[in-house]
């Protein structure tokens, strides 16, 4: 609606039931994310132009906390706008959270919560009703809301044990809502 757009994905069992175990430490510590990877550019929420999949993701992670500005408690399921892009060494065809490299200074939002990877922390509430979990998020244009393609992903992420890059790896794919991650999702305008 307008420059708005609401992400919702439907899931088999009750939608934010099931969360990482807590482990206690960071390195190596699990993150469970409804992700929407989307064909919108990363500039358009405030990273690079270009700087890789921009996704909308919903995630819980027990062992620590990446919204400084808003509630802080990961262990709540809460919101994040991330850049993804392949890396080998998170596995064969395997995604990853973008890492910012040792001096170098790329364009990030302002809520980005200060961690080096493309990650941007905007406060916006996600909401759980029996299968159901949606987001709503605005961009500064009707247009980018009205052209949105976007697929819908359950994944686990994982902190790296070492806490070098690749820092933020998908770890497992529970399910692809296209199968194949085609992006066949079209923003379609709210009911009145």
């Amino acid at each position: 609606k307008g420059n708005l757009v609401t992400f919702i994905m439907t899931t088999r069992g009750e939608a934010g039931a099931d969360k990482p175990a807590k482990t206690g430490k960071f390195a190596g510590s699990g993150v469970y994310a409804y992700v929407w990877p989307t064909k919108i550019d990363p500039e358009a929420v405030g990273f690079e132009k270009g700087a890789g999949i921009l996704a909308a993701a919903v995630t819980a992670h027990p062992d620590f906390n990446d919204e400084p500005l808003f509630e802080n408690d990961g262990s709540k399921w809460h919101f994040h706008w991330v850049v993804l892009t392949k890396d080998p060494d998170c596995g064969p065809a395997a995604l990853k959270v973008k890492d910012i490299e040792a001096g170098t200074h790329p364009r990030l939002p302002k809520t980005w919560p200060g961690v080096p990877i493309l990650i941007d922390s905007p406060g916006y509430k996600p909401h759980f009703e029996a299968k159901t979990v949606r987001v709503t998020v605005p961009f500064d244009t009707k247009d980018i809301a009205e052209n949105v393609q976007f697929d819908g992903v359950t994944t686990a992420l994982k902190i790296n044990g070492n806490l070098h890059a690749p820092l933020l790896c998908v770890s497992d794919v529970f399910k692809i809502g296209s199968g194949d991650l085609s992006l066949p999702g079209r923003a379609t305008p709210a009911a009145k």
